[in-house]
């Protein structure tokens, strides 16, 4: 067993305690006190520890447009282009690279666990690999190498659109055929392993039909589900315009609306889909670099907490990695479009970038309390941006101030994968996505 003893622990509210010991026991959290001096063999951590961040939302390969696409004009639908070019140059191998050198990014910024919602599932020519997981597996393996942990939502990716019975060329790659070819490549993944766990994603309902998702409810088995949700407007006209209901309307026919459900972007949304949203209960991701990078608009977040949805964020296409960001911006983006300030207290952002992004994923206890697993993080109050911090503030502080630069150490199952700023295995990280990109963008 090591016992921590951390100078500031934010645990949830508005203000931090000082003098905090946190006992771990393997990988668990068993013991929990405030106000207690160090004692003799306890670890001690400066600046302020708090539950670790978890990424709700992941394309791993999409790091590779970073820079390369945000100066571009255009929209959503033409971004696509050049993601799609990205997607088909992937290999087992250069995906694994390139996973792993993302995902230590991600343990830079203190991102303990994430979401990855895998779609490139297959050879380029739409064939299979000898294992047809392999290419999940490599998201796997990259996880394992980089320390955190992950949720592999499988994606089913069948229709390039609701008038589309196939998919395009370029997504030929994604497709498993049919729902049956895709439960059953699914199910050879298990449950899981340690330090990963499988969820089911239909992609959408451009790309999984309003016919086929009765399939993922009879086929869930315990498992989260995860989906992308009237990103766009275009997605919801079409949605409207072929079966007459909201892409949210579609969902709650199928039954595929509650806890167990997070509704990825939920970007355009009617009084009733936010009602349906709300009144079940279900997750919603919001990811607001990449939906103001790809010009996608402001969800109602408000409204959707209000109406008893819970909040988790991502990031996405990686336009950047900072859930302290992705956080915030939940609040400053909603000041713009209504003019008023306050709409979230603190608090609860930094829940959504750490408990809420657990519970969606299906890890049900995540905190700095006793039997949680021991991921947590430790902010460095030495940085021009935390230089002010006041205890009681301290999650205005952390959400409003905080940014990757200020995680100094990580832990992930009582494992420690980042130290004094510099990730434990992989010690040049910037090497390694330099090195990885390339070998992607360049082929």
């Amino acid at each position: 067993m090591t016992t921590y003893h951390a100078q500031w622990a934010w645990r949830g509210g508005e203000s931090a305690d000082e003098n905090v010991r946190i006992a771990v026991e393997g990988s668990m959290i068993t013991a929990v006190e405030v106000g207690r001096a160090p004692e003799r063999g306890d670890v001690t951590i400066r600046g302020v520890v708090m539950p670790g961040l978890v990424n709700a939302h992941s394309h791993a390969f999409h790091r590779a447009l970073r820079g390369n696409t945000h100066g571009g004009s255009g929209d959503f639908w033409s971004w696509r282009e050049p993601m799609y070019a990205i997607a088909n140059r992937l290999t087992p191998d250069n995906y694994r690279a390139l996973a792993t050198a993302v995902f230590a990014e991600m343990a830079l910024a203190g991102i303990t666990g994430v979401g990855e919602f895998h779609y490139v599932h297959h050879p380029v020519d739409g064939g299979r690999y000898a294992d047809p997981n392999e290419m999940g597996k490599a998201m796997v393996e990259a996880a394992r190498t980089s320390g955190i942990k992950l949720a592999l939502l499988d994606v089913a990716y069948l229709h390039a659109g609701m008038d589309k019975p196939e998919p395009l060329q370029e997504q030929r790659r994604f497709s498993d055929g049919s729902m049956d070819a895709w439960l059953d490549r699914v199910d050879l993944l298990g449950e899981g392993g340690e330090g990963w766990t499988v969820g089911l994603a239909p992609h959408s309902v451009r790309a999984v039909h309003p016919e086929d998702l009765e399939a993922v409810v009879a086929n869930r088995h315990g498992r989260v589900v995860h989906l992308h949700v009237s990103e766009q407007p275009a997605e919801n006209a079409a949605c409207v315009a072929a079966s007459g209901k909201t892409p949210t309307g579609v969902l709650a026919e199928a039954g595929l609306l509650g806890p167990h459900v997070c509704a990825v972007h939920a970007t355009h949304l009617t009084d009733e889909d936010i009602r349906l949203l709300g009144s079940t209960g279900t997750h919603v991701c919001f990811c607001p670099t990449t939906e103001r990078d790809l010009a996608d608009g402001i969800g109602p977040a408000k409204r959707l907490v209000g109406a008893g949805a819970t909040l988790c964020v991502g990031s996405d296409s990686h336009a950047v990695i900072d859930l302290f960001e992705e956080a915030r911006a939940i609040e400053q983006d909603e000041r713009l479009i209504t003019g008023v300030r306050g709409n979230h207290s603190p608090a609860s952002l930094l829940e959504s970038a750490t408990g809420n992004g657990a519970t969606s994923l299906g890890w049900e206890r995540h905190g700095i309390v006793v039997g949680a697993t021991a991921d947590f993080i430790a902010l460095d109050l030495d940085s021009v941006r935390l230089a002010s911090f006041v205890a009681k503030n301290a999650a205005a502080h952390i959400v409003y101030s905080a940014s990757p630069a200020d995680v100094r150490d990580v832990w992930v199952g009582g494992r420690q994968i980042v130290k004094d700023f510099a990730h434990v295995t992989i010690g040049d990280v910037p090497a390694a996505l330099r090195a990885a990109i390339a070998s992607v963008v360049t082929l």
